[in-house]
């Protein structure tokens, strides 16, 4: 995928609004074309089909980009990490599965975004799993909850407490409360060096307008889920697949009468294979969550 070096590039001495007006100059794909264009890359890595693949959406990665403005960092550097999930995301498109290429791509260009902002963050190097993440954006309001925000070190019932409500061990607490209260930075202490622009840690740590521990979890069940339902597609022949996508995967769904015309069979039947299309297509994203320890057995 070696033409991805031809792509725009947002960068400080170019100006963001800049790299936004260039980057309006892709047409937008119909779904035959984009259909077709994945086709060339899964069967034949056509790089310039990649290529037109990625600049079609890069609108979408930049749109996406600008929704993480408040974490004190270089917007150029969100959007250009932004476009790294993108290019991921096609890479590793199949468009057998019946899903557009913005759906599949949003979750790639999230996940690349938010690693990129963990990386920045000193503060996060404990760890970066679910409940990691949890604890290290929850943890104020958890202390301000029980009385305890102005306290150094945590008195023993209140650690107990915050590791149980935010799923983590007491070490854990113990650890980030340290770091949060100082230990390896002031929350005052300001990040960044654009005047206005630039923000404290504490800033950080809590979000009145959404519960950002719970977009994290959210996110990461909604990626697994996705993920499940792609490998689980398998399961169901081309007709199954199909139908299933036509009238339940998609924005504007498909009549029964228009695909019994489409098979030459009864609505009746399409409907049929409808509900026992969906039914294997749940059993068979169950028996892959506990396969992957997604699900707790019986």
């Amino acid at each position: 995928m070696s033409s991805y070096a031809n792509l725009p590039a947002p960068s400080p001495e170019q100006g963001l609004n800049r790299y936004l007006q260039e980057i309006r100059k892709f047409p937008m794909l119909e779904p035959e074309e984009e259909y077709m264009l994945a086709k060339r890359w899964v069967d034949h890595e056509d790089s310039q089909a990649a290529h037109k693949m990625v600049t079609s959406h890069l609108r979408l990665a930049a749109k996406i980009a600008m929704g993480y403005r408040g974490y004190g960092l270089p917007q150029a550097e969100v959007i250009s990490e932004a476009n790294v999930g993108l290019m991921q995301a096609v890479k590793r498109f199949d468009p057998e599965k019946g899903f557009r290429l913005a759906t599949y791509a949003m979750w790639w260009i999230r996940a690349s975004i938010q690693e990129y902002i963990l990386r920045s963050w000193s503060l996060v190097k404990l760890g970066t799993t679910s409940a990691q993440k949890k604890l290290f954006f929850n943890l104020r309001k958890a202390k301000a909850r029980i009385g305890a925000l102005e306290e150094g070190d945590l008195r023993p019932e209140n650690v107990a407490k915050i590791a149980h409500d935010l799923g983590v061990t007491e070490d854990e607490v113990v650890s980030m409360n340290r770091r949060l209260s100082g230990g390896d930075a002031s929350l005052n202490a300001m990040v960044g060096s654009d005047g206005d622009s630039a923000t404290q840690w504490q800033d950080w740590l809590e979000d009145e307008d959404a519960d950002t521990a719970t977009h994290y979890e959210e996110q990461d069940e909604m990626t697994a889920r996705r993920a499940l339902l792609a490998e689980a597609m398998d399961v169901l022949n081309e007709r199954e697949k199909d139908i299933l996508v036509q009238r339940r995967l998609q924005d504007e769904t498909i009549t029964l009468e228009d695909l019994s015309a489409r098979y030459d069979v009864s609505r009746e039947r399409i409907r049929q294979i409808e509900v026992r299309a969906f039914e294997k297509l749940q059993k068979r994203m169950q028996d892959l969550a506990k396969q992957k320890g997604m699900l707790a057995t019986a």
